[in-house]
């Protein structure tokens, strides 16, 4: 009768578990009713649209649909790996990501620490507002300053580096230059609000211990290397791991903008190609495929990356 009764309970705890998860719900059913427009979002926006994916294998013709257009497995994928371009296209896209991750990530950081040790007055207000206003520059915008200052014509860093005596490089249109004018441009519109996310974690510092630091006789520099450091090191870890998540997703608007025949070499990158090939082109069976591609890479990356900052440190997304 013992065993009877075991095993009558241990075939009642899943229905019993799964009415404790709905009654847990509707306790706090405002918490998720307020989450419910995200989670709507993501469904319909992001997952719902991943039903197309499926083109990316198939010779996909508009007029017979999704459904109806022939498989062709990985044609596409093939074609793009051995293609002249695709160590082109790869090796613009992980080096103006490189380039941008190797300068306009550490500099946030070094601006917040250096934010926090100003005390609060006219001076840090200005600088931050300085700093914090070219965000909210549009990239349309952004490329059309980026033109005019470094026209040839009429440029004005053109025209002060002729004044200084220096003979002006050809920064529109010499392959060798877009890469940094791309990667600076990007810095000084987002280095000042990157600090945002830095000095919230700096706020969480206890005073206590600059105060005991200060009367143990640290310095200002040893104070930020052994208590600033430390506590923004979480904060550091989980932005690099979505860096890295997007090491291959190089934005496609401004370098679009700033593209031009002269300057493909070094411009041409995967997400700018997926652009041409299917929206000019209307390969949309072979662009997709290149964007699958694309994406798959930048998740392996996301997971592998999170994994080691497991592994390593107690900080990671999961």
């Amino acid at each position: 009768m013992q065993g009877n009764a075991e095993s009558a309970l241990t075939m009642n705890m899943p229905a019993t578990k799964k009415k404790s998860v709905w009654k847990r719900m509707a306790q706090t059913w405002e918490l998720y009713l307020f989450i419910a427009p995200a989670f709507l979002y993501f469904l319909i926006f992001h997952y719902g649209p991943m039903y197309g994916i499926q083109i990316a294998f198939k010779n996909f013709i508009p007029a017979k649909g999704i459904t109806g257009s022939p498989w062709v497995g990985f044609d596409h994928f093939e074609r793009f790996f051995n293609s002249y371009y695709f160590w082109d296209l790869l090796w613009n896209t992980l080096s103006i990501s490189l380039y941008e991750l190797a300068i306009g990530f550490p500099l946030p950081i070094i601006l917040a620490l250096a934010f926090n040790e100003v005390k609060d007055g006219f001076f840090k207000r200005t600088v931050q507002t300085v700093t914090y206003a070219p965000h909210f520059i549009s990239v349309v915008v952004m490329a059309g300053i980026i033109i005019t200052f470094l026209s040839p014509s009429t440029g004005i860093i053109v025209h002060i580096i002729e004044f200084l005596g220096f003979e002006p490089a050809a920064f529109l249109t010499d392959p060798r230059w877009f890469k940094t004018v791309y990667v600076l441009s990007g810095v000084w519109q987002s280095t000042g609000w990157g600090t945002i996310i830095y000095l919230a974690a700096l706020s969480g510092v206890d005073p206590q211990l600059h105060e005991a630091a200060i009367m143990d006789g640290a310095s200002r520099w040893q104070r930020i290397w052994n208590i600033n450091i430390p506590t923004i090191v979480p904060t550091i870890t989980i932005l690099l791991i979505l860096n890295m998540g997007s090491i291959l997703g190089v934005g496609f608007e401004k370098i679009l903008l700033l593209q031009n025949p002269l300057n493909m070499e070094a411009s041409d990158v995967i997400s700018t190609f997926v652009y041409r090939s299917g929206l000019v082109d209307a390969q949309y069976s072979f662009s997709t495929a290149v964007g699958l591609f694309n994406s798959v890479v930048n998740a392996i990356l996301l997971i592998t990356v999170n994994q080691i900052a497991r592994r390593t440190s107690e900080t990671s997304l999961w």
